[in-house]
Parts: C-alpha cells; structure tokens; sequence
C-alpha cells in the first residue's frame, strides 16, 4: 500500500462511483484531491462569460463540501498542468497520482507531458478507465482491429457488456486528507472570468443537478424513442452537460438503462437510450485509435471536397451563426445554441447538414463554431456529429442524403411550437407557412406582419439548386458503385 496518493479530478466532478478515487482510496493510505483550471484550455476560451468554466466551478463547490463531509477537500490550481501537477504532488509528498483517462489529443500530450515531469520527480502516474463503459482493446473486430461502422460495434460491444463493467468504481481503506483552511475554490474573477446566465437558464451544476435530470428522465424513458426527435417535446434526458463534465457517472447511466428494461424486451425507450450511450463510447473509441479526425476527414477522400470560399461564403456562414438563413428550422435552432448554449440533437444534425450541405462551408467551421459555444461540448461528439452530418466521417450518413431543411421542420417540429419559442417574429405566420414563409403571398406576408426579406430573411439558398450544387461538389469522392 502506497503512503500517499493525489487524485487528479479532470472531467470527473463527483464524490462517488470514481474509478481513480476508489482505486487511490483501495491503495493509499492518505488521499488527496486536486482540481486544476488549466489555462492551456481556459487561455484560449473567445468568451470571458463561458457557461461551461462557471459550470465547473459551481459543480466544484459542492465537490469539494462532498469531500470535506467525508474528511477530505479539494485542493485547486489555476495554471499549466505540466508545471502545477508535478509540484503540489511534490508540495504534498505523495508516491503517485492517480486520474481517469481521457481519449482527446491534446488530452494525451499533456499527460504524457505531466507523467513525465512526476517520473522525473521519482512520482508515479496512473490513469484509469472511468469516462467510458469499453475502452482500448476491450471492444475490436475479429480481425482485431477497431470497429469503424457502428452497428456491428454495437453488437460487439453488447455481447462483451457484464454487469462488472457498470459497477461502481468505489473503495474505502484509505482516508481522504483535508486541505489546509485557506483552501477554497476561486472565485470566477481571480480566474478572469464572469459570472453567467447558466441557472437563470435552467442549468444546475453539480452532482445535485445530475440527480434532478436522471430522476426526472427515468419517470419518462418509456416514451424516449417516439419523443427524442422532437425539439418541442421533454423527450431527452438533458444530461449531456453532466455527462461532459462527469457529474453523473456512465456507469449509473448504464445501470439505470438496465434496470428500466434497456437489456431485455420490452422498454423500447430504455433500448433506444442505451444505444445512445453506445455512440457516446464510439466516438471516444474513433478519436483514440484515429486522432487525425480532430483536424481532417475520417475518410481521407473527403479532404479533396472543393468547399465555398471569398466573400459570398463568409456572409453565408455570418447568416448561419446569427440565425439567419431564412429557413426557420434552422434559425430557431442557431438562436438557441447563441442564446442558451444548448442545441437539440435533432437540430444539430439539421443545422450541420444545411452549412456543409446547402452553404457548401467546410464542416470543421461550423464544428469550431459549436464547440465554442455547446456547454456541453465534447470533442468526440461534436467532431462525430459534424463528419457524420457531411459524410466525411466513420459510418457517415451517405453524401448524397442530404437533409431537405422544410421537411425536417414539418416533420420534427409541426406546429411550428419549437420555432416560435426562438423565433417570435413569426408568431403570427399560420402553421401552413410556419416552415416556409417565403411561400406567403405579398397579401399574406402584410396579414401576419412578416415581410420577406424585412421582418425575417428571404431563403440564401435554393434547397434543391444547393442540393444539385452538393451532388457535384462531392464528386470528387463518388464510388463506382454508388447509384
């Protein structure tokens, strides 16, 4: 048994069913916890009001009163992590630090960078699986390689699933070491940052508001598969930004999803809502064994894609951000992400399709776009999404599917509830015209007080000349034996 050890919380903001915690806890003597705001990620943040760093500093004051009721405490850093890691384990004199695993690239080099400034020090560096149900070699194809396509990895990765792999990650032989008094968490301005809108909007951090979420969702996880695609609807667990920052563990959600029949025959919703979590191994499995995909294509080919460029595409893409585009789907949906910093799924593949699809913009600036913006966002997830949604992805949607914006929008929000909500100029547009108000007559347009072109935008494209556009675009990369 080592004397002592320091856990490093990263993406992991819970007191409990902690793979590195439990672990440090089975094998040391004294623990220690440490959080550290790091500024190779928090320096480059466009946002000094970024709901995601207020969201973690929220969720690390009731960490750390988690911890002291447990006789431990949070010790907190605002630094470099190659420089700030290495020198409270030496400050604290401990034989090791333990972290769980991330899959991102800049992740792995810094701590490869800080395992190696420990080793240095005669400190040894453990990380562990936590963020994911199946990881590295645990999910592979006979051959054994990793999976590319989704569906049979799904399968592989249900037939290897046992119950050990949803237990928690617990452990109690060691006793958690409590930081000095004058520990605390700083506040938001010793950071440079500002205080947010994030529970104004509804988001609670923390492992409290993990516990709301999950308990809520499970009274309605029957109807999750008819109700998921719907914007206007409660049908989604709304747990992504916990997930995110690990305030709730997978391995509960997992466990959960069992429990309300994900497993067995009979509970549809709790199928559908496992297979989503699935995904969410996928793509840490696709960004660890093919970190290219955080810059290029998945499949190479699509790199030679010729995407819309100079002063026409740059007002385009303005359009899109601002919510813009004429098309109302895809407006409400960017006015909500600028507004709230959420997007639902439905949306986010609708609007990734429309600015790689309809504009011709390359995807990864509407990727970056996200990702500046999602407070839930992952880089796994958000970069999946975005080369699923133009096709240059693993198992991608085929580049000639190419979302129809009206019909989505007639499909997925009929009533025109969720497009109002975000879009009240058009309160007043019938429902026959809610998805396209382009349609009205002039007389129609000065009946309900929406003039094209004035109180909202005319189209900037023509869907099906975007489409023809597309189709040509992605030639480059067109298979022989593609219709």
């Amino acid at each position: 048994m080592l004397d002592s050890i320091l856990v490093w919380f990263r993406r992991d903001l819970r007191d409990s069913d902690h793979v590195a915690l439990g672990e440090a806890l089975r094998r040391g003597r004294r623990v220690h916890c440490a959080f550290l705001f790091d500024r190779e990620i928090l320096d480059p943040l466009p946002r000094r009001d970024d709901r995601r760093v207020d969201f973690i500093r929220q969720s690390l004051l009731e960490l750390d009163t988690a911890l002291r009721r447990r006789g431990g405490g949070l010790w907190v850093r605002h630094g470099w992590a190659a420089e700030e890691i290495p020198k409270l384990a030496g400050e604290l004199g401990v034989a090791a630090v333990f972290a769980n695993r991330d899959y991102e690239p800049q992740a792995k080099r810094r701590d490869a960078a800080v395992s190696a400034a420990l080793h240095a020090g005669g400190i040894a560096f453990e990380s562990f699986k936590d963020q994911a149900i199946l990881d590295g070699d645990e999910v592979l194809t006979q051959s054994g390689r990793p999976f590319t396509v989704f569906s049979p990895y799904k399968k592989a990765w249900l037939k290897r699933l046992t119950e050990d792999d949803w237990q928690p990650g617990e452990g109690e032989i060691g006793t958690l070491a409590t930081p000095p008094g004058a520990q605390r968490v700083p506040a938001l301005a010793e950071l440079g940052f500002a205080a947010t809108d994030l529970r104004a909007l509804g988001f609670v951090p923390g492992m409290s508001g993990a516990r709301q979420l999950l308990d809520d969702f499970l009274g309605r996880i029957s109807r999750y598969r008819q109700q998921r695609d719907f914007p206007a609807l409660k049908g989604v667990s709304y747990l992504s930004i916990h997930l995110r920052f690990g305030t709730v563990s997978i391995r509960e959600l997992v466990s959960r999803a069992n429990a309300a029949g994900a497993l067995r025959a009979g509970n549809e919703g709790a199928a559908t809502w496992l297979s989503e979590l699935v995904w969410r191994d996928f793509y840490f499995m696709i960004l660890d064994r093919f970190p290219y995909v955080a810059e290029r294509a998945f499949k190479p080919a699509y790199d030679a894609v010729a995407w819309e460029q100079g002063a026409p595409a740059e007002e385009a893409f303005a359009a899109w951000c601002e919510g813009r585009t004429g098309y109302p789907l895809v407006d409400a949906a960017m006015r909500q992400l600028n507004g709230t910093g959420y997007m639902h799924n439905r949306l986010r593949m609708v609007s990734a399709s429309f600015l790689s699809k309809d504009l011709g913009i390359d995807w990864r600036r509407g990727e970056a776009y996200f990702a500046a913006r999602l407070n839930d966002f992952d880089l796994a997830a958000n970069n999946g999404g975005w080369q699923w949604a133009a096709s240059s992805g693993c198992d991608a949607q085929p580049y000639f599917r190419i979302f129809n914006p009206v019909l989505q929008s007639e499909r997925f929000d009929p009533a025109g509830k969720f497009i109002r909500r975000y879009l009240p100029e058009l309160s007043a547009v019938p429902d026959r015209f809610i998805h396209a108000p382009w349609r009205m007559s002039p007389a129609e347009q000065e009946a309900c007080g929406v003039r094209i072109g004035r109180e909202t935008p005319a189209p900037l494209v023509d869907h099906q000349q975007a489409r023809q556009l597309t189709l040509e675009r992605y030639a480059v990369v067109k298979s022989p034996a593609v219709p």
